[in-house]
């Protein structure tokens, strides 16, 4: 035996899936005038690329008439604050009778009302031309489109759906009793010391491919009748240029790096003649039953961290007679960490 500190994995699978969805809407009504080149399904856009236009004929007809509106209600108010300072003036001199001069009060207070309307709808026109112009919300692909040139849109009407391509994301389940050996918790993971890394990998196109990146969460909840959890898995700029793109829909292997546990010895499952105790050979080659704590099985072998000291001899032979205190001859040693 000889302990050594030992790096623990878990495996898992999974779909990839986009980290950001939209679906694209129209926010006005109109005509379809342009339409890009990129907007057809599996098309890549960048940020603020126009992705369409929509006639702005109309729309610019009505900034047009709420810019006008703007220009009259400070007209407006122009005189209504002349007036209104004349029948003050009066007023000091007692030349005026105070009706009027709540009169004109009452004229300023409207005029002021109606340019702060007039500005409103200004502002809401000039929106809505803006919105006769689609551009892309981030660096993306398009997953489907449902628009043509010169399709008449409504409000409201659905032109594609989206997604984002600056990473990717895999929903892996595990066991929530794997959670201990990868350093993870149930916490936000932005307040984790460490993100533990993850290798991807899944053949298509009759090749394995692999990607790296990193476990960024853990979902809210424990599956009750599973007892499963899901991590979640991101990969940064999955259609990089200088690697096999990691396209969305792909079924993915998972192996994710734990943490480093010390003094482990690795054994056989063979080893084990009950779930805690294993024969260990003596100074004088006889058999000696030794309680151990396993601290993980997985797979053809077992982990023990408690019970086995450096130097130690454990026996790995089916014996099928043996007991405690059997002297036995010991055809081959090695070194088990």
């Amino acid at each position: 035996v000889q302990p050594a500190d030992f790096e623990f994995e878990a495996t898992a699978r999974g779909t990839v899936m986009p980290r950001s969805e939209t679906e694209l809407i129209a926010e006005v009504s109109g005509r379809v005038i342009e339409l890009s080149q990129s907007l057809v399904t599996g098309g890549f856009f960048k940020e603020d690329d126009v992705l369409l236009r929509i006639d702005p004929l109309d729309y610019e007809i009505a900034l047009e008439q709420a810019s006008a509106q703007v220009q009259r209600a400070v007209s407006e108010l122009a005189t209504a604050r002349k007036n209104f300072e004349r029948q003050r003036n009066l007023s000091k001199r007692q030349s005026t009778s105070e009706s009027l001069e709540d009169d004109a009060r009452n004229r300023l207070q409207i005029a002021e009302a109606a340019l702060r309307e007039a500005k409103a709808r200004l502002a809401s026109a000039e929106r809505e031309l803006e919105r006769t112009v689609v551009r892309a919300p981030y660096d993306g692909r398009v997953r489907t489109e449902q628009v043509d040139l010169g399709q008449f849109l409504n409000r409201g009407s659905r032109l594609a759906r989206l997604y984002a391509i600056d990473a990717a994301e895999v929903r892996l389940p595990i066991k929530d009793d794997e959670l201990v050996f990868l350093n993870i918790s149930l916490r936000d993971g932005s307040a984790w010391e460490k993100r533990p890394s993850v290798s991807l990998s899944a053949e298509f196109a009759g090749a394995v491919h692999r990607w790296t990146g990193e476990i960024v969460r853990t979902e809210g909840e424990l599956d009750p009748k599973t007892r499963m959890i899901q991590l979640v898995a991101s990969v940064a700029e999955p259609y990089r240029v200088d690697t096999t793109p990691l396209p969305v829909g792909l079924f993915v292997d998972a192996v994710i790096t734990g943490g480093v546990q010390p003094n482990i010895v690795r054994l056989p499952r063979v080893a084990m003649v009950s779930p805690s105790e294993v024969y260990i050979v003596d100074s004088s080659e006889r058999l000696v039953r030794r309680t151990v704590t396993v601290l993980r099985t997985q797979g053809d072998f077992v982990y023990v961290n408690e019970g086995l000291l450096k130097g130690d001899r454990v026996c790995l032979s089916r014996l099928a007679t043996a007991m405690p205190g059997m002297k036995v001859r010991v055809e081959n040693t090695e070194e088990v960490s």
